[in-house]
Formats: C-alpha cells, sequence, structure tokens
C-alpha cells in the first residue's frame, strides 16, 4: 500500500510540477507514453540503495520498452547533504558497470539545494521532488531528444525565470499537493 501511495505522489508530482511548469520539455512525452517506469526501493542505507541502484540500471539495459526510471527511496538519504555526497557513488557504479556513455544518473530531493543558492531560493524546485530520488536516464534518448529542441541551453534560464516569477511559497504549495494523490 505504501509504495503504491510513494508512486502517486511521485506521479502526481512529475504531471503537476515537471510537466505542467514544463520544467523538462522532454517529459511529457516519455510519461504519457508509459514508458517512464516508477520504482520504490526499501533501502534504509546507501549500500541497499546502491544494489538496488544496480538492479534497475539492469532492468533498463535489458527492457526496451522503458526508456527512464525514477528510483523512489523515501527511507534512505534523507539528509540532502548525504544524499548529494551519494551521487559521487553512482558516478563509480556506472564506471564499475561500464555503462558511462549508455546511462546517467540525475538527482531529485524534497531538500535540493545548487550549490550557491540559499535554501530558499526559487530555483531549487527545478529538482525538489516528493521523494529522494535517482532519475535514470539512457544517454542516447538525451542526444536525440537535445538535438530536436531549438534552445536546449535556454531551459535552465526560462525555468529560473518562471519559479522566481511563481516564488517559493507557490512552489511549496505545488510539491506539497503531491501528497493529495
Amino acid at each position: 500500500m505504501r509504495e503504491q501511495a510513494v508512486i502517486a505522489h511521485t506521479r502526481q508530482w512529475v504531471q503537476q510540477v515537471v510537466i505542467d511548469l514544463n520544467l523538462c520539455p522532454f517529459a511529457r512525452r516519455e510519461f504519457e507514453g508509459g514508458r517512464l517506469r516508477f520504482a520504490v526501493s526499501a533501502a534504509v542505507d546507501e549500500d541497499e540503495l546502491l544494489a538496488v541502484l544496480e538492479r534497475e540500471l539492469q532492468t533498463l539495459e535489458q527492457t526496451g520498452d522503458i526508456e527512464t526510471t525514477l528510483l523512489i527511496h523515501p527511507d534512505a538519504l534523507l539528509d540532502f547533504l548525504a544524499y548529494n555526497q551519494f551521487l559521487e557513488r553512482c558516478d563509480r557504479l556506472l564506471e564499475q558497470l561500464d555503462h558511462v556513455g549508455r546511462f546517467q544518473v540525475a538527482s531529485f530531493h524534497p531538500d535540493y539545494r545548487f550549490a550557491g543558492t540559499e535554501a530558499d531560493a526559487a530555483e531549487n524546485y527545478t529538482n525538489r521532488s516528493p521523494y529522494p530520488m535517482l532519475h535514470l536516464l539512457r544517454e542516447d534518448s538525451i542526444s536525440r531528444a537535445v538535438a530536436g529542441h531549438p534552445d536546449v541551453d535556454g531551459i535552465p534560464l526560462r525555468n529560473i525565470e518562471l519559479l522566481t516569477t511563481l516564488g517559493t511559497d507557490h512552489l511549496h504549495t505545488l510539491l506539497r499537493a503531491c501528497f493529495d494523490a
């Protein structure tokens, strides 16, 4: 039951924040096409999560109809600084599995904070999510999407402008609303 709730909250976030605000212009196609996998991990520590990450990378590698995976880990790495440091272990795992250039891991966390920003800066909401999660992406898909977009470099700037205009109170409300799903 909890796994279903975590997925429902995350689906709501993808729809209402990522897609409706157009933070990622590539997300709608995969979401609506059913090619976005939502995987919930019961991991409570880094080693368990790393093992789950390895299995999810294998699943992505072996399953052509999954384009991208959100590996949601609601009980591991709740502290953003620890989570951020864990990303180095993710990169090392990609190297060990010879997946560099094939897959990449993007990061989302409820307390996400870009270096050099204030904790409550609106721009942090581009990577804030209902739960800590790792976004597993196929590199070739990224390359195709980037090649077909007229202004990839403008996406982050547009997002910062939009989120700043909306304001942190509104963004916090949007994020909290995901738990109403």
